[in-house]
């Protein structure tokens, strides 16, 4: 199962890599640096449908993003210190070169999600449903060390879903 996730990641990144898509072709909306960084620290979105948004090169430092609707969102180049994800639904999403730190990410849905060169820096994974999500081998034994609970939606347990040890 490891070898074909393993090798599916690699497929993927490598047609990324060689036929690179248009970001704006792939999205609905976007937020990007344009709008200012100021505007967006601590942005309330909790319970928000954002399904498609892009945030491109922003730092979302103390956003709230608790029991939101993120499905295929993408976060490329995006920093998020303190951010608050809890509870949500986050999958088929993309986090890009993405510094997750100190962010709450207790039961929320990634599945599906590819978080490739992506950065977990103190972030709770309490009851987070990773199932099918792509990240880096580093990045998921240092979540592993603190994985544990259920995800309330899927009832699938977390260090499971991460494939840890």
């Amino acid at each position: 199962m490891k070898y074909w996730r393993l090798l599916a990641s690699f497929v993927l990144a490598m047609v990324l890599f060689w036929f690179p898509l248009s970001a704006q072709a792939a999205s609905s909306s976007s937020i990007t640096r344009s709008m200012g960084n100021d505007e967006l620290k601590g942005k309330d979105y909790s319970g928000q449908s954002l399904v498609g948004t892009e945030f491109t090169n922003l730092k979302l430092e103390n956003a709230n993003f608790s029991n939101a609707d993120l499905r295929g969102v993408v976060f490329n180049g995006t920093l998020l210190e303190g951010v608050n994800l809890h509870g949500a639904d986050f999958s088929e999403g993309i986090a890009y070169l993405t510094k997750f730190k100190d962010a709450d990410l207790s039961d929320a849905v990634l599945t599906d999600a590819m978080m490739l060169r992506s950065i977990f820096d103190d972030v709770n994974v309490t009851d987070a449903d990773f199932t099918n999500a792509i990240l880096d081998g580093t990045q998921v034994k240092k979540l592993c060390v603190k994985a544990s609970g259920v995800n309330s939606k899927t009832g699938v347990d977390t260090r499971q879903s991460l494939g840890c040890k």
